[in-house]
């Protein structure tokens, strides 16, 4: 009888301890990143200021280069979670996706590019790109549709009126104007900033200002991981709010420093000046929440490129329950 009690006091004694080890360890989670960019600067700061670990996170980020690699790296497993463009979530969905991608944490509120011309254009307007070479971005992605949503409003037809080009692929958009026989291109900081400091660019306008508050970029996952991993996703979108309050409260050279060893071969004075540029239009969200007022523009401004395949309803593809509940907390 002594021995059958010790043994289940020994049973019982180890899953005390087995739950111990499973409610207080790490979880993994693998995030893919669109591009590596400037503009995603609180989801750096996160990771070196140990806000992830904090929540018990081990985060794998890898860039996936490019919407459509990254939401089919997401759609098989490759990825837990992307930080990509909202627009990509709309596209999945309009194909009759079972397990499509729900937007649950925003992290850049604004276009984040810039308009470059190659000549200095002290008095510039948007009539300036009629008749001109404009190097834009890819179809359907959203630098692109915000770039034409902006010409549009100032009465430009980006089809009709400007030479606009869209046969490079992102990587190359850079050498391809600095190179090649165009007055405009479309550009992200810091590779914006640099050409001004080489003098093969000059920025003239800003298409975060022009087009208002969008969800540009933002974390989304498949409905059946986020099902499965309540717990996980609600952890990362506590790290990720404390992130973004901590970047609203830093000064830019500080911000620098903390995300320079993601841009080894950028000076870090020009990406203090990058960061800088994004805090005064406010690219980066201060909160997680992607609202319904955004999520109407976005579709507004694919609409007005002709990329909209279907209206979808916000309470479709936007989960702001995790949000909601880091923030109350």
């Amino acid at each position: 009888m002594r021995k059958i009690k010790g043994f289940a006091l020994l049973s019982i004694g180890l899953l005390i301890f087995l739950s111990a080890c499973s409610t207080g360890g790490t979880s993994k989670i693998s995030i893919g990143e669109v591009t590596r960019s400037v503009f995603y600067t609180p989801m750096y700061v996160a990771l070196e200021e140990g806000f992830f670990e904090e929540e018990g996170l081990e985060v794998d980020l890898q860039t996936t280069w490019g919407g459509d690699t990254t939401m089919t790296t997401l759609l098989s497993d490759g990825i837990d979670i992307a930080l990509v463009g909202a627009e990509t979530s709309i596209y999945v969905y309009a194909q009759d996706s079972k397990d499509y991608a729900i937007n649950f944490a925003q992290l850049t509120q604004t276009d984040g590019t810039f308009l470059v011309a190659k000549e200095e254009k002290p008095d510039f307007t948007w009539e300036d790109l009629r008749g001109e070479n404009f190097l834009g971005q890819r179809v359907g992605g959203m630098p692109q549709m915000v770039g034409e949503y902006v010409l549009k409003k100032h009465g430009v037809d980006p089809h009709a009126d400007v030479n606009l080009d869209q046969s490079v692929d992102f990587a190359n958009i850079p050498s391809a104007f600095a190179s090649g026989d165009y007055e405009y291109v479309q550009l992200f900081e810091p590779t914006a900033s640099v050409f001004e400091r080489e003098g093969t660019g000059h920025i003239v306008a800003s298409f975060g200002e022009e087009s208002g508050t969008v969800p540009y970029t933002g974390f989304m996952a498949k409905q059946s991981y986020m099902d499965e991993n309540e717990e996980t996703v609600l952890k990362f979108t506590k790290a990720l709010y404390k992130a973004q309050q901590w970047v609203e409260e830093t000064d830019a050279m500080t911000l620098a420093e903390i995300v320079s060893p993601y841009f080894e071969d950028t000076d870090i004075e020009l990406l203090a000046s990058s960061i800088e540029r994004y805090k005064d239009q406010d690219s980066f969200a201060t909160d997680p929440i992607l609202d319904k007022e955004e999520w109407e523009q976005l579709k507004t401004i694919m609409n007005e490129a002709g990329e909209l395949p279907e209206d979808v309803p916000y309470e479709e593809l936007v989960n702001t329950e995790f949000a909601e509940k880091v923030m109350n907390d």
